[in-house]
């Protein structure tokens, strides 16, 4: 039985009503921290402080200049990652004998940190945008390219078999087979992989010195600004807080047929 649009809503503004109480919570301990002096303001400033100078970030251009340029590696290293892990998920995701012969591989460079491949990459690319894409495109890849080998594999044999017994081509059979079977595996590594992207574009930046949010954590650091550095990681978390709703959004409205999104409107 579908739920009212009415009752969805209400449902949807308690939530949310919920998510902003529990925010300003947050919030006022986080200012009654410092000022009941159980950490020094100096590592801790109060929050009043930090919604200041992000309200000062918020007119000056150079952050948003710099804010541009991590979310532009962060959208071409997720571009990258997703075209080469579904092309590649799906062709070893197709064949058994690959799957087998690729399965130690795969769980051997999976597990690799990052961040680790940073000194390679500088040494291939220098300070360059091109190496904090390496390190982005390298945690990306595998969170799609995992979910779309699941995804092929899950297909039904007997719907397979039912398929070529109606002399349906391999066109179709990706079209109205594969693809329906594989998709919600490949909305949700998608959704795991704009997160990870994000995270290793900042912590590239910060590493290597690429202009961007990473840089200006990074200098605050330095600085001692605790303000601005905490004005910043800020930032990053609503980033963060804002790449998730629109992959939420986009997988909900991909998947509106799958049982998966359906069932939330079930009651």
């Amino acid at each position: 039985m579908r739920v009212p649009t009415t009752t969805r809503r209400l449902r949807a503004l308690r939530k949310a009503s919920l998510g902003v109480v529990g925010l300003a919570g947050f919030l006022a301990v986080w200012q009654l921290i410092p000022t009941l002096g159980l950490i020094d303001p100096q590592y801790l400033p109060y929050v009043t402080d930090v919604l200041t100078r992000l309200s000062e970030q918020l007119v000056d251009l150079a952050f948003w200049r710099r804010l541009g340029s991590t979310m532009t590696s962060w959208a071409i290293g997720l571009t990258v990652a997703t075209v080469a892990a579904v092309v590649l998920g799906t062709v070893v995701g197709l064949v058994p004998f690959l799957r087998r012969t690729t399965h130690t591989m795969v769980e051997f460079l999976r597990p690799i940190p990052s961040v680790a491949l940073i000194p390679l990459a500088v040494l291939m690319f220098g300070i360059q945008r091109q190496a904090a894409l390496v390190i982005i495109v390298y945690a990306s890849f595998w969170q799609v390219f995992v979910q779309v080998i699941y995804g092929v594999a899950d297909v039904d044999a007997v719907a397979r078999d039912t398929a070529r017994s109606f002399g349906l081509r391999r066109r179709e059979q990706w079209t109205h087979l594969v693809l329906p079977t594989t998709l919600p595996y490949l909305m949700t590594g998608l959704r795991l992989a704009a997160a990870v992207a994000l995270i290793l574009a900042i912590t590239a930046e910060m590493v290597i010195g690429n202009p961007g949010l990473g840089r200006m954590i990074e200098l605050s650091r330095s600085a001692g600004d605790a303000v601005g550095l905490y004005a910043l990681v800020v930032v990053t978390g609503l980033l963060g807080l804002a790449v998730n709703i629109v992959f939420r959004f986009v997988e909900r409205r991909t998947l509106s047929w799958h049982q998966s999104v359906r069932g939330e409107q079930v009651q």
